[in-house]
C-alpha cells in the first residue's frame, strides 16, 4: 500500500494518539516539558533550547509546522489525553520511498516506560504499511549514547557517522550516526517489537529518547 507522503493522519496506537502540532498545544507543551532543569536535561541534545514561556513554546511549533520536508506530531496518552511530547517524520523523499523519524522528545516522568518504542511502532507501521516506504532513517548525536542503545533496541541497523553532519545550539560540530530500517526487516522486527510491547507503569524514571 503507498498513501500520501505528506498527507498528515493522525496515529493511533495502544497506550499513545499521534496528532499533527498545533499552536493550540502551546502550553501543554511547555508543562509537559517540566521546570527549567529538567527541560534543559529532556532537550539536551536537540537542536532547540527549552522554551520559558507559552509564546516561545508557540514559536517552536510553528517552527516545525513550517519545515519542508517535515511532519511533526504531538504525543498524548490515548488513555487521558495528556500530553507527553513530540516526534515527527522528516526528509520524506517519496521518489526514492524514503523517511527519516526524529524531533523525538518525552516528558522526563515517562522515559523508560516503553512509550518512546510505542510511539516507533506507531510511526514505522505508519511508514512501511501505510506509506509503502522502503527505508526508515534515524539520525541522532554521537554523544548521546541513550538514543543510539533506544535506536538499536528497535532493531535498526548502525549505517555509520556522518562527521560534521549539524551544529549544535552551543555552535559545535556535531558527529551524527545514522541508523536505518528496510522494508524487508520490518515484518520480523514488527513481531518482535510487539511482542515486547512494555505495559509496565507510566511513572518510572530513565533514559532518553532518540
Amino acid at each position: 500500500m503507498t498513501g500520501d507522503w505528506y498527507e498528515q493522519v493522525p496515529l493511533v496506537g495502544r497506550r499513545l494518539t499521534l496528532a499533527p502540532i498545533s499552536t493550540a498545544d502551546a502550553e501543554e507543551y511547555l508543562a509537559a516539558l517540566g521546570d527549567r532543569a529538567t527541560a534543559e536535561e529532556v532537550t539536551e541534545h536537540l537542536s532547540f533550547r527549552p522554551p520559558q514561556t507559552v509564546e516561545e513554546a508557540a514559536a517552536l511549533i510553528i517552527s516545525a509546522q513550517r519545515a519542508p520536508g517535515r511532519l511533526a506530531y504531538s504525543q498524548r496518552l490515548t488513555s487521558t489525553g495528556e500530553y507527553v511530547g513530540t516526534t515527527s517524520f522528516y526528509d520524506l523523499d517519496p521518489e526514492l520511498r524514503s523517511v527519516a523519524i526524529g524531533h523525538t522528545w518525552l516528558a522526563r516522568r515517562f522515559w523508560r516506560t516503553g512509550l518512546n518504542a510505542d510511539s516507533k511502532l506507531i510511526m514505522l507501521t505508519r511508514a512501511f504499511e501505510g506509506l509503502g516506504a522502503e527505508r526508515v532513517v534515524w539520525h541522532t548525536d554521537i554523544r548521546n549514547v541513550r538514543s543510539q542503545a533506544a535506536i538499536e533496541r528497535l532493531g535498526a541497523t548502525r549505517e555509520g557517522v556522518l562527521r560534521h553532519h549539524r551544529i549544535r545550539r552551543d555552535g559545535s560540530w556535531r558527529d551524527t550516526v545514522q541508523y536505518s530500517m528496510l522494508a524487508a526487516e520490518w515484518p520480523a522486527l514488527k513481531s518482535a517489537l510487539t511482542a515486547d510491547w512494555w505495559s509496565g507503569p507510566l511513572s518510572a524514571p530513565g533514559a532518553a529518547t532518540p
